[in-house]
């Protein structure tokens, strides 16, 4: 489906710029799961996927920018320089730890969310929050889901799978059925990529691995049925969605041509509609096929604040796909400031 085929998108020149991919990163969650067992296990495990070149990169590159993770006034002087007005925080994927024990997840997600409030609340007219919840433990999804919003914050970050479950696991039908009936934002951004060891030179467990991750989990809520069975469900993917929306049209045809692909009532292209994508994809020309695939009304501005893997200039980069007019103001700002207003 194309944009021409959708609504007119939405806001103007007037409306605020608003970046709906920033993280903030907590200390206290991993002071938490210190020493707790699993933990070890966990990081070893992404040792192995990432490699020991990309652990040593990273752990300097989040060093460097712990004041814009963690400081408030910090953040909003380099969002003033961005000529960005608001951004939507969540938490590090870092802090999902979903090898967590239950009751270790419990503390952990109260924890997240409510210092991920506390952070917000010191500029509420410009930093509005995400939680998390425990994807591993799915009985406890929804109890984190009401948490999060009752400190004020707008919806919840996960990943793109669980280990042993998929997004399409039943187990995660309540939590779905919550998320919609509260208006609640579901933020998808995945953190690490099953295919392990294969990824561990040259960073590609990030350039290969994130668009994977997300095409995969964008595909386990479409393909299952998850999209038909929750309308109301407002989902924003990372990345841009990852490889799914500028190939859909694999998709499409695997639907058409085999009855083991046709899970969903529609053509997987058709879901596109009615799912939000952020614009980091850092192409011009990926940009425009993605505003072309999904709709203008559908891409929100993101710069994956401050991590290196972003952009520093997220105006600059969505200005350098010469969209028209009103579709780059509504990526910009307008389509955002209006998802966020319902909540």
């Amino acid at each position: 489906m194309t944009a021409d085929a959708l609504p007119a998108a939405q806001g103007g020149a007037s409306a605020r710029t608003v970046d709906v991919h920033a993280h903030v990163l907590l200390p206290e969650v991993e002071a938490l799961v210190a020493g707790v067992p699993g933990v070890d296990a966990a990081r070893a495990l992404d040792a192995r996927r990432n490699g020991p070149a990309a652990l040593a990169v990273s752990g300097a590159m989040v060093r460097a920018r712990l004041p814009k993770l963690t400081d408030v006034a910090v953040r909003l002087t380099a969002m003033d320089t961005q000529g960005v007005d608001v951004q939507l925080v969540s938490p590090s994927p870092s802090h999902y730890h979903y090898w967590a024990d239950e009751e270790t997840a419990g503390k952990l997600y109260r924890l997240a969310n409510e210092a991920t409030a506390a952070h917000c609340a010191r500029a509420p007219d410009r930093l509005r929050g995400l939680g998390l919840v425990p994807l591993q433990h799915p009985d406890l999804a929804v109890e984190a889901l009401d948490h999060a919003r009752a400190q004020g914050l707008l919806g919840v970050e996960i990943s793109s799978h669980a280990p042993g479950r998929e997004l399409s696991d039943p187990a995660y039908e309540p939590l779905w059925a919550r998320a919609a009936e509260t208006g609640s934002l579901l933020f998808l951004h995945p953190f690490g990529c099953t295919l392990d060891a294969r990824l561990d030179r040259w960073y590609l467990s990030n350039t290969v691995g994130q668009p994977t991750e997300n095409a995969v989990a964008l595909s386990h809520l479409i393909f299952s049925g998850v999209l038909d069975r929750h309308p109301g469900l407002r989902i924003i993917a990372a990345h841009g969605g990852g490889y799914l929306p500028t190939h859909i049209g694999r998709s499409d045809h695997a639907w058409a041509a085999r009855t083991d692909a046709a899970g969903c009532a529609r053509p997987p292209s058709s879901y596109l509609a009615r799912l939000y994508f952020d614009s980091l994809v850092h192409d011009p020309q990926v940009l425009r096929s993605l505003v072309r695939a999904a709709g203008a009304d559908r891409v929100l501005l993101g710069s994956d604040f401050p991590f290196d893997m972003g952009t520093e200039d997220p105006v600059g980069a969505l200005r350098a796909a010469g969209l028209p007019d009103p579709d780059f103001h509504a990526v910009r700002g307008g389509n955002a400031t209006a998802l966020l207003r319902k909540d």
